[in-house]
């Protein structure tokens, strides 16, 4: 089944298979913005730094050189026939004789021809580079890639998501965005986040993400059935990632757990609820507003237990403490199970966000 089902959905490992310079376009890992104004006094910078180098090494070697004018060659001279080789300039019927309009050329000319060079290249140079830089970037990533968040579908549930992770401190070059919009990729981009242009139902797509080292994969799709096809395959790829899916029936919850999902958010139905609560009460639906957002106010959080508290009981502790994770199941306060707290266990609890 697993088989038919890669070949239904082109598992051709044809991104994969590509050299990282055919993946510009496809997969786009974001650049620290700098100002222009930055990047050519470094081009200045680097000019000036060559022509001294041409200048020193004429000097050096100077008995080489014949000067019309006096048949020595000083370091002015160097410097001076270091500027005109370099800028490609050639002399004819007039040329500079004296010391002061050979200075001149030096100090004023060199430069403006210098920065109109820049100018003028400087844009398309940028333009030829970038994909070289890009794909030494995709290079570089592919190669360091590993515990990193790959976030399925940008839309209202993806960028939510994103925003959550964001605010509980995870940095924006662990999560991956997979979308077939590039117009949400742009945004996506645009906040520091590594993307990848493509259908994350193919294999090939979800492993150009490095989902097989994902530590975690979100699946926030707008369609039920696509979200079933992508879990399914995210799960074959990442056996040990763990799996959260949006849907929005209820009815398909079992098709995402049989799929391999750990965790399936039901997006209408909780919606529905919270729309029904705020009809007679509220206040509750913006207390839970506030639960959920980690800005500002209290956040739902979970951390290990501390040497002192082990023994207690998870009601009498000085945090609010809502549930007792053990073995990797929940267990409510006010179970049995968990009437005290052990030192393995983990306490998903109300903070305040700031602390």
């Amino acid at each position: 089944m697993a088989g038919s089902l890669r070949a239904s959905l082109g598992d051709s490992g044809a991104l994969t298979d590509k050299p990282d310079f055919a993946l510009v376009g496809v997969l786009r890992v974001p650049e620290l913005e700098s100002s222009p104004w930055r990047a050519i006094y470094k081009r200045v910078l680097m000019a000036l730094g060559i022509l001294l180098l041409a200048a020193f090494v004429v000097y050096i070697d100077r008995d080489g050189y014949s000067d019309t004018q006096d048949g020595e060659l000083s370091f002015l001279d160097s410097f001076y026939y270091a500027t005109v080789s370099l800028s490609t300039t050639g002399y004819g019927d007039i040329a500079p004789v004296s010391a002061s309009a050979r200075l001149v050329n030096i100090l004023v000319i060199t430069p403006l021809r210098v920065l109109f060079l820049i100018l003028l290249v400087g844009t398309t140079l940028s333009v030829l580079t970038e994909r070289s830089r890009q794909a030494f970037k995709i290079q570089r990533w592919r190669r360091s890639v590993r515990n990193h968040t790959v976030v399925i579908g940008f839309g209202t549930k993806g960028r939510t998501a994103v925003d959550a992770m964001l605010g509980d401190g995870v940095s924006a070059s662990d999560i991956v965005v997979v979308d077939t919009d590039q117009m949400v990729l742009d945004t996506a981009s645009a906040m520091g986040l590594v993307t990848v242009h493509g259908s994350a139902t193919k294999s090939d797509v979800l492993r150009l993400t490095g989902a097989q080292h994902a530590s975690a994969i979100i699946v926030a799709t707008n369609r039920d059935d696509t979200a079933v096809l992508v879990t399914l395959t995210a799960r074959e790829i990442a056996p040990k990632a763990k799996i959260v899916a949006a849907i929005r029936e209820a009815e398909n919850t079992h098709l995402l757990r049989q799929s391999g999902a750990d965790s399936v958010v039901v997006s209408s139905e909780t919606a529905g609820r919270l729309l029904g609560i705020a009809t007679s009460t509220p206040s509750v639906v913006e207390m839970i507003e506030d639960l959920l957002t980690p800005e500002a106010g209290f956040a739902i959080a979970e951390r290990e237990v501390e040497r002192d508290e082990v023994g207690g009981s998870p009601r009498h502790l000085t945090d609010i403490v809502l549930g007792v994770v053990r073995g990797g199941k929940l267990f409510r306060v006010g179970t049995p199970e968990v009437d005290a707290v052990e030192a393995s266990d983990r306490l998903l609890y109300i903070r305040r966000v700031g602390d």
